[in-house]
């Protein structure tokens, strides 16, 4: 596609053209293809931290599905005020991954449920009713830092899957990491000499790949699919919920990263247009972030927001149609009301996965860093800012014993790498002087020492 000078694309299909429903269907199943992997992979990590069993792993990837899909359509088409009308996928996003499966392990999968339930309704809600208010706070510089430290904090996830996972019998086995290697490569070799569709489903492909090779090797297990149901209905309190304030805390600051996400995705979906998004897109947008979340909380599904790979799709091909994005949703509803397409994503061998995330992992935290250089000055504020941010997020990642000191309380919430980049992030940038902090105008600063600079000259 090209772009003129102001970001414009040449697009196929405009925001609310109708492609022939031959072509959206197979435009909206390419959409599920490229989201379908990461956005299970969220609750195939967690249900794995927390040692969930087959069927309840099945069951909360079936309604990451079915939430996934009720949430895109509402993006398209709109609830009252929420939706944006943009063409916005959403999924499970990996932002959640650390502090669930951390709470879910401490306090169980009921406080990370009640937490989500309370905070994305509460923080989101009112995160998209006043968003102009306090756009200012989230320069690219701040929510680079965390989209970066999001990719690497899983990366230590994704090579203990490529082992065999934490606990198993065959971790660090030569066919496990062969496995993984298998599923990286594919999916690098496919993502970077070939184009089109190819390019577009390579970690799609490289998974599959791998699922083949690891059938003569004894470690796929179909018995959960034989087994699972061809229909159920979603029944609340799966899980249950609770109410602990601690998780409610983490939570709430992690639906404040995660609006920051979605209003990225939403600027970078617009841009092919050559706008930003409006202020009704943009509270419509987060609103159907928040409310979802909170409602998928009740039938056992972690939060959902806005998928950045999709973005790229709409970019990509330069079809922006939401009536495409919305026939993917329904497409994404429809599979999360089979059980058997929750269990036959289980049977995927945690090697297989496991070589998936490294690179998934990986593409996140660069995203973050080139968000970071193209729209930042490395100077020394902000490399001051980058330096202490990464280097306690990474701190607490790699060593989590060093706050054991701290009650336990406040060990669950700074001991999250997200929470504690973000938070050094937002400080430092807020009150330290320079052009992405909201407190101080770069503007007036120059008019300042201009006026200062020719006073001097005067006074010569």
């Amino acid at each position: 596609m090209s772009a003129d000078e102001s970001g414009e694309i040449d697009l196929e299909y405009e925001l609310d053209d109708r492609p022939p429903w031959l072509e959206s269907i197979l435009l909206g199943i390419q959409h599920v293809s490229v989201m379908i992997v990461p956005a299970t992979a969220v609750a195939f990590i967690v249900a794995g931290e927390v040692g969930l069993d087959a069927a309840n792993t099945a069951y909360i990837v079936q309604m990451v599905l079915l939430f996934s899909g009720l949430a895109t359509v509402v993006q398209s088409y709109t609830v009252g005020p929420v939706g944006s009308r943009l063409p916005i996928v959403m999924g499970t996003s990996f932002t959640f991954v650390g502090a669930a499966a951390t709470i879910g392990d401490t306090y169980g999968l009921s406080a990370v449920f009640g937490a989500v339930l309370v905070t994305g309704f509460v923080v989101e809600g009112l995160i998209g009713w006043q968003f102009k208010r306090i756009k200012s706070f989230f320069p690219p510089l701040v929510t680079g830092l965390v989209v970066a430290i999001i990719g690497l904090y899983l990366v230590p996830v994704g090579m203990d899957y490529s082992a065999g996972g934490v606990g198993a019998a065959d971790y660090g086995a030569v066919y496990n990491i062969g496995l993984a290697a298998l599923v990286l490569g594919v999916a690098i070799a496919l993502n970077l000499f070939t184009t089109g569709v190819t390019r577009l489903l390579s970690t799609l492909a490289g998974i599959a790949v791998g699922y083949v090779a690891a059938i003569p090797l004894g470690v796929v297990d179909w018995g959960p699919v034989a087994t699972a149901a061809w229909f159920a209905i979603p029944h609340p309190g799966a899980f249950g919920l609770s109410f602990e304030p601690v998780p409610i805390v983490t939570f709430a600051f992690l639906f404040l990263v995660s609006a920051m996400e979605t209003v990225g995705d939403m600027s970078g979906i617009t841009a092919a247009e050559g706008r930003n998004p409006t202020d009704e897109e943009f509270r419509g947008g987060l609103l159907t972030d928040g409310l979802l979340s909170s409602l998928a909380s009740v039938f056992g599904a972690f939060p959902v927001t806005s998928f950045s790979q999709n973005v790229g799709i709409v970019n990509f091909t330069g079809v922006m149609s939401r009536h495409v994005v919305g026939i993917a949703g329904v497409i994404l509803a429809i599979l999360g009301l089979s059980p058997k397409v929750g269990a036959a994503v289980t049977t995927i061998p945690s090697a297989v996965f496991g070589g998936a995330v490294v690179l998934m992992a990986g593409m996140v935290a660069a995203s973050g860093v080139r968000l970071i250089f193209v729209h930042t000055t490395l100077d020394r504020r902000n490399m001051v800012v980058a330096a202490a941010s990464l280097g306690l997020g990474l701190g607490v990642a790699t060593t989590p014993e060093a706050l054991n000191g701290l009650p336990t309380a406040a060990q669950t919430f700074f001991g999250q790498p997200v929470i504690i980049t973000a938070l050094t992030a937002l400080v430092l940038n807020t009150f330290a002087p320079g052009e992405q902090s909201p407190l101080f105008d770069p503007t007036n600063e120059g008019t300042l020492a201009d006026s200062t600079e020719q006073a001097a000259v005067s006074d010569d």
